[in-house]
């Protein structure tokens, strides 16, 4: 009797540790996250989402951290850096920026005019009056794409300086950035 309760207990404890082995893996499920390296060296994309963590060494200067998941406060002057696409050195590219003026953005500055340029070309400037999102987009001619990345400077007539309990020079939202092939 002594010998089968013994056997019973150690049939039980190989039991419960075969449980636990088993679902030891269950509770302790590890999400992977991709990072680049330091090995590798950081990947240009010609289009840029401020939602996207990983498209933060393309942001140059001038913009605050993601908001949303999704976008971007920028301050007076920004810049980006983007790869040209295919054959943009022989055709050119379009520059497109998808972005929101704000309703506090107009209602403090009733305007705002948005210019970029390119290695010291100036783009056309667009200047909005109204809350609402937009597309800025501009023609890039051949001869500014030629090498394997373009550093693009934008600069805004005006922007909000810090007041209200927040810190920062406020511009415009920018959601994406990025040359597209014409």
């Amino acid at each position: 009797m002594l010998i089968q309760n013994v056997l019973r207990r150690k049939v039980a404890f190989v039991l419960l540790a075969a449980a636990l082995l088993l679902t030891a893996p269950a509770c302790k499920r590890q999400r992977f996250r991709t990072q680049q390296t330091e090995e590798e060296p950081a990947r240009l994309a010609s289009t840029i989402r401020m939602g996207d963590p990983l498209a933060a060494h393309q942001l140059m200067s001038g913009f605050y951290d993601i908001e949303a998941h999704a976008w971007r406060w920028t301050q007076r002057q920004f810049a980006v850096r983007l790869r040209p696409p295919s054959r943009a050195a022989r055709n050119g590219a379009s520059l497109e920026v998808h972005l929101t003026v704000p309703k506090p953005s107009i209602d403090k500055l009733q305007s705002l005019t948005l210019s970029a340029s390119i290695a010291g070309t100036a783009l056309a400037p667009e200047t909005y009056t109204k809350v609402g999102n937009y597309t800025y987009k501009r023609d890039v001619p051949a001869n500014l794409l030629g090498g394997n990345s373009v550093r693009v400077d934008f600069q805004l007539d005006k922007a909000m300086p810090p007041g209200g309990g927040d810190l920062r020079e406020l511009g415009i939202v920018v959601l994406s950035a990025g040359l597209l092939a014409k």
